[in-house]
């Protein structure tokens, strides 16, 4: 069993200024030098975007995001209310959009997407390992 420990959570409203104060909280709750920082930082961004323009959090719902540090991998949580469509990884290379979730299972160690009834939680993990 892996331990570890809750960075933190926030409840972000579902519009896409919201989007920067993820990653701000990512950076915040990290720290500069955390070896994850940087791929965390950007499927957060992702992920989070997806929330807010494709879930029924859009419009100013809430987008809920939650940091675990597991001493080996970041995990994280972003919750949103739920939706028509559920999200999937789009394979149009030249599309103008819908590459979020492919970043997310190229850069990431798991993911995945749970339906349940307050809405849906997309999670990943990012492995890392600390310098001695």
């Amino acid at each position: 069993m892996t331990t570890g420990s809750l960075l933190g959570a926030i409840d972000l409203i579902g519009s896409p200024e919201s989007v920067s104060l993820a990653r701000a909280y990512v950076r915040e709750k990290l720290g500069r030098e955390h070896p994850a920082l940087h791929d965390v930082t950007l499927l957060v961004s992702e992920v989070v975007t997806n929330a807010v323009v494709h879930s029924d959090s859009g419009n100013g719902g809430t987008v809920t995001l939650v940091l675990a540090d597991r001493h080996e991998f970041i995990h994280v949580d972003v919750v949103d209310a739920g939706g028509g469509d559920a999200p999937r990884v789009c394979c149009d290379l030249y599309g103008e959009g819908g590459r979020g979730l492919l970043l997310v299972q190229e850069i990431s160690h798991r993911w995945d997407v749970l339906q349940h009834p307050a809405g849906r939680t997309v999670w990943f993990q990012v492995k890392y390992t600390r310098e001695k």
